[in-house]
This record gives structure tokens, C-alpha cells and sequence, in this order.
């Protein structure tokens, strides 16, 4: 006990603006997964992103940070609000999904378990210390971004384009019309 009210009284501002943002950014993703409605699960979806980029300005990543802001909380949101209100989900419609859907997002979503925990079980996942006598001012600058992202992590960039176009794939089938629905 003594050790946790230690540890509250050595934090600096910016440590208690961390915590703040770090429940407010677990308290809205969980209302993200538990929200029985979907635009509600899309509100609490942007409130997650405008605490990601407080982390990001944190981290002194003001350029991260705007685009968090610019893009995910702005027009993905709205595209995703667009595609909620243009499918205008129904519970009738919750039952015509086959078997066949239901067991391959049951097998995708216990692949993605074990890999999380494969990953967070890993001797190389361990939290590095940082030193901050080596603090670059310059981190989170656009041309040292773009030289990291282009160098030493080409690969997931290229990984998360391709996530990127099989969602765009999945919203073309999704918007796809039967020829005997109706058309709003």
C-alpha cells in the first residue's frame, strides 16, 4: 500500500495526465465492445481516438497526434456512421448469418487469441527502460517518421496497406445489393 501512495506522490503532472488518459482511453474502447447499439459503439470509438492522440502528444508526436485526429476521428468515423446508417441493421437480419460465418469468425477470433498471447509471452516483448539523458527533441517529426517507417518497418507498413484493402474489399461486398432488394 505504501509503496502505490510512493509512487502517486513522486508522478509529475504529465504522469497524472497519463493515467487520466489511459482510463479514459480503457473506459471507452471497453464501451466500443459493449455498446448494444452501433453508433454509440462508433461515439465511443472516437472518444478512444482523441485519447490515443493525447498519448501521442505525450510522446511528442504532435504530427501522429493530428492525424489521429484528422483522419481516424474524422473521416473514418464518418464513414463508418455512413455505412451503420446505410446498412440499417436489423435483429431480423442478425439471424441469417450461416453456420458457416458464425464458425470461421470463431476460428479468426481464436487465431488472433493465440497469437496475442504468443506475442505478450515472448522473451523480446519485454518493456525496454528508457534513458532519458539520449531524449531526442526530433521524434516525432514527419522526416524522421517517414525515414523510420520506410526503413525499418517497410514490412508492416505494406502489411497494414493490404488490411487496408481487404476492408475496402469487405465494404464493396457488403454494399453490394441482391437483385431482389429493395432500393432506399
Amino acid at each position: 500500500m505504501t509503496e502505490t501512495l510512493n509512487f502517486f506522490k513522486t508522478l509529475t503532472p504529465t504522469g497524472y495526465l497519463f493515467l487520466l488518459l489511459t482510463a479514459l482511453t480503457l473506459f471507452s474502447a471497453i464501451g466500443v465492445v459493449t455498446a448494444r447499439n452501433p453508433i454509440y459503439s462508433v461515439l465511443a470509438l472516437i472518444a478512444t481516438f482523441f485519447c490515443l492522440s493525447g498519448h501521442y502528444i505525450l510522446l511528442n508526436a504532435q504530427f501522429l497526434a493530428a492525424v489521429n485526429i484528422i483522419v481516424y476521428a474524422g473521416a473514418i468515423m464518418v464513414l463508418f456512421l455512413f455505412t451503420i446508417m446505410f446498412l440499417n441493421l436489423r435483429k431480423e437480419d442478425e439471424e441469417s448469418k450461416t453456420n458457416l460465418t458464425k464458425m470461421a469468425s470463431v476460428v479468426v477470433g481464436g487465431l488472433l487469441m493465440v497469437m496475442l498471447i504468443t506475442i505478450f509471452r515472448a522473451k523480446s516483448a519485454q518493456v525496454p527502460v528508457v534513458n532519458t539523458a539520449s531524449f531526442n527533441s526530433k521524434t516525432g517529426l514527419v522526416e524522421n517518421l517517414g525515414q523510420l517507417l520506410y526503413s525499418s518497418y517497410i514490412l508492416p507498413f505494406e502489411l497494414a496497406s493490404i488490411l487496408f484493402i481487404i476492408a475496402m474489399v469487405g465494404a464493396v461486398m457488403l454494399g453490394k445489393r441482391e437483385a431482389g432488394d429493395r432500393h432506399f
